[in-house]
């Protein structure tokens, strides 16, 4: 496998499609915890040998901490980590990080710049905008959609660079240390390698 970093290609190449597929998966572990289709899917996938080097051994690591749990396990974890009555154990919202605070000035700029692409928080979801899996999908839409004027690698540096690049390895980090993280520190662990190697594309693309 090569060590070299992802390079960003055209919408419709193959491995555009899996960097969306790759943001999706991720905003699914981290909005909740994986139902029973998805850890049948988890528990049977191969090896990544297109992820590289680089993500190679995490995914390899979340494949195995995925045969090693079940959907109640999971479930427990996630909740225990996120979903605590009152202060949940880890904050998965990017003000947090960035302000130290909760619906702070990041998450007023997060806005803005949602809306400056056509993108609003679906009413129905009690999570804000600032959520690690709201910005995946951000990215996931920025790369897969249809409207080229919105959809193209410029607004998906940019985006990246305010508001995934800023604070989600702080997240993954704060995930990884909390000692009631099992599962979900070989998710954390994969997430901050993926942020790291898209860090390098986008790096790639300012050369």
């Amino acid at each position: 496998m090569s060590e070299t970093p992802l390079q960003f290609a055209h919408g419709d190449d193959a491995v555009e499609i899996w960097r969306a597929d790759f943001y999706g998966l991720l905003a699914r572990l981290w909005i909740a915890p994986p139902d029973a289709e998805l850890m049948q899917r988890l528990h049977a996938a191969l090896p990544a040998a297109e992820a590289g080097a680089t993500l190679a051994a995490p995914w390899q690591e979340l494949l195995d901490a995925m045969k090693t749990s079940s959907v109640a396990s999971m479930t427990e974890e996630f909740d225990a980590l996120f979903q605590g009555v009152g202060k949940p154990e880890v904050f998965p919202y990017g003000s947090y990080y960035l302000s130290g605070f909760l619906n702070e000035r990041p998450l007023v700029h997060l806005r803005r710049d949602l809306d400056q692409l056509g993108l609003a928080r679906d009413d129905a979801r009690a999570e804000t905008e600032d959520h690690v899996a709201f910005v995946f999908e951000v990215m996931r839409y920025l790369i897969a959609g249809d409207d080229a004027a919105v959809c193209n690698l410029e607004s998906q540096r940019r985006f990246f660079r305010a508001h995934v690049q800023t604070w989600v390895e702080s997240f993954c980090e704060a995930v990884a240390a909390h000692p009631g993280a099992r599962a979900y520190r070989a998710v954390a662990g994969l997430t901050r390698a993926f942020v790291q190697v898209e860090a390098q594309g986008f790096d790639m693309l300012e050369t």
